[in-house]
């Protein structure tokens, strides 16, 4: 890669062009360049813009003159036209081998008094130009911050000829469009031209907003604005700064599909430079049983240690204990069933005599780390949390304790606010369960700031305006989710192995997943699919198709089916594609099912072992969405390594037996074996590019059935 790399750094315009990794710049303009994107910001007459987005300097050229960002202060619209004066810049990196620029910036009306920081990275071998902002309040008054479009850009992609790939990239769409929480990327192509632009939005949950053509053919990557279901807003006070969330966008070309940019590019840029929780974990899981079906809250020490015993037979890795073995300070045991016995989160004696030490204990010597669930947010009436600290709690719209999570009526517990002293408490609960019991596994559950289950908006937020990190409603979301991410860090400060699943409720809308949860998360439990064979696979493979590759498979919990299900091989191998989490009563299963079961667990571990198959999920070449009637697929290939992985092949009620498949991501030059899982037999043996281009043969006899392979460099 020819550029030069001097040690140089540019303060203020001087006239001269100075050159630091991947930008250059000099009085009237700043280059971005890494050989695979050009990027040019031009500084002109007090104003900022985008003139040129291409792959080189030259290229087609995907961007119009553009305003570059946007934003409200004090309902006054800003943007790259609105008056300002170029400060410095200055060399940035990231420790994960980006490189780029920071802009610092000042206005020059007198209206305010604001400084902005915008940061642009890129990254070693990838179209990809990752963007933020920070504000910082320089006046004397306070500062209300709105409508923040990160990236602000007028395309020449034409609306006429384009269509967006939303919904994580799955669903088509015709005309103006405005995302919402299950967008974590977009993409904008032009069929007519074979191009586009990959749009990723790093928000939290239903703050992030992604737009193409509100006004003509523009794109728009940032938070929510006023008027929209959840809109964003962050008072600035004197001297405060306050960091946006990252966008990033993704150029390609020569391509009929636009969801191949998210399938390679996209999947491939996050998975090695954003590098979710669950890619950085050293020790990935890769078999969790959980209790919750069937046994829900009516869990004991007694029972635990007989379902735990059977499970380890059976390979289980983590043993997750669901609602029922808490309870709070002046309930005598929580019997009750669900609902009841949440915030004061002490071990119901009655079920565990001892404590949960020694069954956690048990667990571990069985060879299983041991998980608890924990709703983070949630106190009953009767805990003494909600007694003794009744100011920690969500206020709903007419005054009162509040519930986000489900209609109050129907309840007896309440939310508490993480814009309050909340935080540090539930901290402290969690961290007293990884010191004083081992916990190893927190199932972190239910809503924090919006409902899956909701449809009234108003539902939802804190309507507090006595809280010490929120002023208003409009602010509180972005307080509560910067706060639950805040907590996952800091429970990993001070907890580095324990594994955080935040469930959809809390990442709060159905089936929610995103880039903001899986960089301080490592699992996210998806779903709650409760029916049998052959349904519940094709379920669970629908849901992981729909997901992934958009974000990290490795991090998708696919709950809920059963080990004592009568085609539960089917099912395992369903859910290979994901993290696999198992639940059902193994007691009832027979010794030679339960060698079967761990025979697919030692397998798992193996292929992790050999090539940390978890951090990567690609599409099958050929094979569609899971449905019924047809065959579906998936590859885990290590794109880094090419020396394999694994992949799956499904066949859901369709007619035929036999589908050829063809693989990518191997090396073309080099001979890989093909063997069936989970006992190895071999089935084919051919060069990388056979395999890339002429495939193999599988047959499926059974008309419900998967092929689970290993393929591995020889």
């Amino acid at each position: 890669m020819m550029r030069t790399i001097l040690t140089l750094l540019l303060l203020l315009p001087t006239g001269k062009v100075y050159n630091q990794g991947y930008y250059s710049a000099s009085d009237d303009r700043i280059i971005l360049n890494n050989d695979k994107i050009y990027r040019v910001l031009n500084i002109l007459n007090d104003s900022i813009c985008s003139s040129e987005l291409s792959f080189t300097a030259g290229a087609y050229n995907f961007i119009n003159k553009s305003r570059e960002f946007s934003f409200l202060i004090n309902e006054r619209l800003y943007d790259g036209y609105s008056g300002w004066k170029l400060l410095s810049t200055n060399s940035i990196t990231d420790n994960n081998g980006g490189n780029g620029v920071k802009i610092t910036l000042k206005n020059t009306d007198k209206q305010i008094n604001i400084r902005l920081e915008i940061n642009y990275l890129l990254y070693p071998g990838y179209p990809v130009i990752r963007k933020w902002i920070c504000f910082t309040n320089q006046g004397t008054s306070d500062l209300n911050l709105e409508a923040v479009n990160v990236e602000d850009l007028n395309t020449s992609l034409s609306q006429i000829s384009s269509v967006v790939y939303e919904n994580y990239g799955r669903m088509k769409h015709l005309g103006m469009f405005i995302g919402n929480w299950d967008d974590p990327v977009v993409v904008v192509h032009e069929m007519t031209q074979r191009r586009g632009i990959a749009l990723g939005n790093e928000a939290v949950s239903v703050l992030k907003r992604t737009a193409y053509n509100t006004t003509e053919d523009n794109i728009e990557i940032g938070l929510t604005h006023p008027g929209d279901d959840f809109p964003f807003r962050k008072w600035l006070r004197p001297g405060e700064t306050w960091e946006s969330t990252k966008t990033f966008i993704c150029l390609y070309d020569s391509s009929d599909d636009g969801f191949q940019v998210v399938d390679n590019e996209v999947n491939e840029f996050v998975t090695r430079f954003i590098r979710p929780r669950i890619v950085r974990l050293n020790t990935k899981p890769t078999f969790v049983y959980n209790t919750w079906n069937p046994f829900r809250t009516f869990i004991n020490d007694t029972l635990i240690r007989d379902v735990a015993r059977a499970a380890s037979e059976c390979g289980i890795q983590e043993f997750i204990l669901d609602d029922g073995w808490q309870v709070n300070h002046s309930s005598a045991t929580s019997v009750k069933g669900w609902g009841n016995n949440y915030g004061d989160w002490e071990v119901d004696t009655l079920k565990f005599p001892g404590g949960l030490k020694p069954t956690f204990d048990y667990i571990r010597s069985l060879g299983m780390k041991p998980g608890l669930w924990i709703s983070i947010c949630s106190a009953t009436t009767d805990a003494k949390v909600f007694k003794d600290h009744p100011e920690w709690f969500i206020i709903n719209k007419d005054g009162q304790p509040g519930n986000v999570h489900m209609e109050l009526q129907e309840t007896d517990f309440h939310s508490s606010c993480f814009g309050t002293g909340w935080p540090t408490y539930i901290r402290n609960v969690i961290l007293g369960l990884v010191k004083n019991n081992g916990l190893a596994y927190a199932k972190c559950d239910f809503s924090v700031a919006t409902s899956a289950y909701i449809n009234d908006n108003s539902i939802s937020g804190c309507y507090a305006v006595n809280h010490p990190l929120h002023r208003d409603h409009q602010e509180s979301f972005a307080v509560i989710f910067q706060e639950v991410l805040k907590l996952f860090d800091e429970l990993h400060a001070e907890a580095p192995d324990l594994f955080i699943d935040c469930t959809f409720e809390t990442a709060g809308k159905l089936q929610l997943m995103d880039y903001a949860i899986a960089q301080h998360a490592e699992g996210n439990w998806l779903s709650n699919f409760e029916e049998p064979s052959p349904v519940g696979p094709l379920r669970v493979r629908q849901m992981a198709w729909w997901r992934s590759p958009a974000v990290p498979a490795g991090s998708l919990v696919i709950g809920n089916q059963q080990m004592d299900d009568p085609d539960f091989e089917f099912v395992l191998k369903s859910m290979i594609g994901t993290l696999p989490i198992v639940l059902g009563d193994p007691r009832k299963l027979h010794a030679e099912k339960r060698e079967m079961i761990k025979s697919w667990s030692l397998w798992m571990q193996e292929m992790q072992r050999k090539y940390d198959y978890m951090s990567y999920r690609k599409d099958l070449a050929g094979f569609g969405e899971p449905r019924e009637g047809s065959w579906d697929g998936w590859q885990r290939i290590n794109f880094q390594t090419r020396q394999g992985g694994v992949f799956g092949v499904f066949r859901q009620g369709a007619a035929e037996t036999t589908r050829t498949v063809v693989l990518k991501d191997i090396d073309p030059d080099r001979t890989y074996v093909i063997r069936q899982a989970p006992y190895g037999t071999e089935v084919c043996r051919a060069t990388g590019e056979k395999l890339m281009k002429e495939g193999f043969q599988v047959r499926l006899e059974k008309k419900y059935d998967g092929g689970i392979y290993e393929v591995g460099a020889f």
